[in-house]
C-alpha cells in the first residue's frame, strides 16, 4: 500500500510540474495556448515539431522557452544557403598525436535544437538533419553516434513564397509529428506584449520546471495511455476517409495513424487523464495530417481544408 502511495505521490509531483511548465510558458508567448499546448503534445508524444509562418510571430521565442522551462541542453541552427552536413551533424578530424580520426560532435549532439528557417538550406543539408531525427542517430566515418536522450527539434520553416526557400519534400515532411502556425496575436495579447519587458530578457529569468530524466518519464505514461478498440477505428475511419477523397492524391500513411495515436495519448496526459477521448484526436489531427497530405492537381484546397474537412466529415463511432 505505502509504495502504491509512494507512486501516486511521485506521479501527482510530476503533473504538477509539467503544468508548471506549461503555465510558464504561456507567460513568454503570450496568447497562443492552443500552440504552446500543441508544442507540449508534440514533445510527451516522442516527436519533432515544424513551425511555418512569417518571421517575427514568435517561432524562436517559442523554441528558446521551451528550452529554458525544460531544463534540456539547447543548440540553435541558423540554416543558411552554405550550410553543409557537416556543420550540423560534425567532422572526423586526423590527430597527428594519436594518429587516428577523431570525432568533434557538431550542434545537432544536444537533447533540444532549434532548426532555424530549415528550408533556406540546400536539401543535401536539410536531409542531414531529417535522417539523424529518423535514426536518433548519426554516422561519421563509418562510426555510429547516438544523439542524446530525450531528443527534440524544433524547425521553423518560412513561406515558401519568400525568396531563397527550398521546400522540404513530402517524405522528409513526414518526419515531423507535427506542423504549426502560431500567427499573430490577438490585439490584448499583443498590447501586454508592446507594453511589457524584453522577451529575451524574460527568457533569461526562466527557470527549469521540467528535467531530462522527468520528460523521458512523462514520455513513457504517455504510452500506457489506453486507447480503446472504438477509438482506433476513428483513428482508421481518418485514415481510409484521406484516402477515398478525390481531392487527395496521396492519402494518410499507417505511420501517420501511429502519429496520431501517440499525440492523442500526450493531449490526453496533458488533460490529466489516462486515456485518450475522441476529442483528443480531434485536437491533434489537422496539425499531425496537414503536412502529410498531398493534394490532388484538381483540388481546390490547401492541405490544411482538406485535413479540415476530413476531420468534420468523419463521424465519430
Amino acid at each position: 500500500m505505502t509504495r502504491m502511495n509512494d507512486q501516486a505521490i511521485a506521479s501527482t509531483q510530476l503533473h504538477q510540474a509539467l503544468a508548471r511548465a506549461v503555465a510558464q510558458i504561456n507567460e513568454v508567448v503570450l496568447g497562443k495556448r492552443h500552440e504552446v499546448r500543441l508544442a507540449f503534445t508534440c514533445l510527451l508524444a516522442g516527436g519533432h515539431l515544424l513551425i511555418e509562418d512569417m518571421p517575427g510571430v514568435g517561432k524562436t521565442t517559442l523554441a528558446h522557452a521551451l528550452a529554458a522551462t525544460l531544463g534540456l541542453s539547447f543548440q540553435r541552427i541558423q540554416f543558411t544557403a552554405d550550410l553543409l552536413p557537416g556543420d550540423i551533424i560534425g567532422v572526423g578530424i586526423f590527430e597527428r598525436e594519436s594518429n587516428r580520426f577523431q570525432f568533434h560532435p557538431g550542434p545537432l549532439f544536444t537533447q533540444l535544437l532549434l532548426a532555424d528557417e530549415i528550408n533556406r538550406a540546400m536539401p543535401r543539408t536539410q536531409s542531414a538533419l531529417l535522417e539523424a531525427m529518423a535514426e536518433e542517430q548519426a554516422t561519421v566515418d563509418g562510426v555510429t553516434h547516438k544523439l542524446d536522450a530525450p531528443f527534440f527539434v524544433i524547425a521553423t520553416q518560412n513561406p515558401l513564397d519568400m525568396a531563397g526557400t527550398w521546400p522540404l519534400p513530402d517524405s522528409q515532411l513526414d518526419r515531423f509529428m507535427l506542423r504549426l502556425s502560431l500567427g499573430y496575436p490577438d490585439r490584448e495579447a499583443e498590447r501586454t506584449m508592446l507594453g511589457g519587458g524584453d522577451r529575451r530578457e524574460l527568457i533569461a529569468n526562466l527557470k527549469p520546471c521540467l528535467s531530462a530524466a522527468q520528460i523521458l518519464q512523462l514520455r513513457q505514461a504517455c504510452r500506457r495511455i489506453v486507447a480503446s478498440p472504438a477509438l482506433i477505428e476513428y483513428v482508421q475511419a481518418l485514415l481510409a476517409a484521406s484516402r477515398a477523397d478525390g481531392d487527395i492524391a496521396v492519402g494518410l500513411s499507417p505511420r501517420a495513424g501511429l502519429a496520431l495515436l501517440a499525440a492523442a495519448r500526450a493531449h490526453a496526459l496533458l488533460a490529466g487523464r489516462d486515456h485518450c477521448l475522441p476529442e483528443d484526436v480531434q485536437a491533434v489531427f489537422v496539425q499531425v495530417a496537414e503536412h502529410r497530405l498531398v493534394a490532388a492537381a484538381s483540388a481546390r484546397l490547401d492541405r490544411q481544408r482538406l485535413a479540415q474537412r476530413l476531420l468534420t466529415a468523419t463521424p465519430v463511432r
